[in-house]
């Protein structure tokens, strides 16, 4: 049983995806070559009309997503909970990168769901031992850190797999996660 002193101790979290926060506007890249190089097959004012007009459209409906999504993040009740039970984001990233690091042999680091304290937590599990079943914690977020995950790009560098990692972690997966458990 996770005592309320547990939940407390790790109490607060941030802007999650602090990578969309960071990230550039993306633009519409230039064609390689004219518009009527592709004449007569392709010609130029059909290549003007899809790059200038539908490309640009499909560049600015990604820009305009991307915003919405960060906003939605910014005020979403996982990113909320992450700051109550942890500080910040970059608490809980911390937090969750050092025990994963320290994961002995093989296992998972886990963010999971308290659900008789209603607060995040997190928690290592050896070998394949199942998070729930062993600390009661809902998984919200596994990250393996079984040598198979990562040997043949990082070796034997655990951090530097668990820096990259956070790159390609799925936030709707781990937010719809959040949002069926907690209610």
């Amino acid at each position: 049983m996770l005592s309320r002193a547990a939940c407390s101790t790790s109490r607060r979290l941030v802007p999650a995806l602090s990578v969309l926060g960071s990230r550039q506007k993306h633009s519409l890249p230039d064609l390689p070559y004219d518009y009527g190089a592709l004449e007569p097959h392709i010609n130029a004012q059909i290549m003007q009309l899809h790059h200038s007009k539908h490309h640009a459209a499909y560049v600015n409906n990604l820009n305009v997503a991307e915003e919405k999504y960060r906003e939605a993040l910014e005020k979403g009740e996982l990113l909320e909970a992450i700051k109550r039970d942890f500080g910040s984001f970059a608490k809980f990233k911390e937090k969750l990168t050092a025990v994963s690091v320290g994961v002995q042999g093989s296992g998972w680091g886990w963010l999971g769901f308290n659900k008789e304290q209603g607060c995040l937590q997190i928690a290592a599990c050896s070998n394949q031992d199942p998070l729930q079943g062993t600390t009661g914690l809902i998984p919200l977020l596994g990250i393996d850190v079984w040598e198979h995950a990562y040997y043949l790009q990082y070796k034997n560098v655990r951090p530097d797999y668990l820096k990259a990692i956070w790159n390609v972690i799925n936030w709707e997966n781990v937010t719809a996660r959040y949002t069926a458990c907690s209610k």
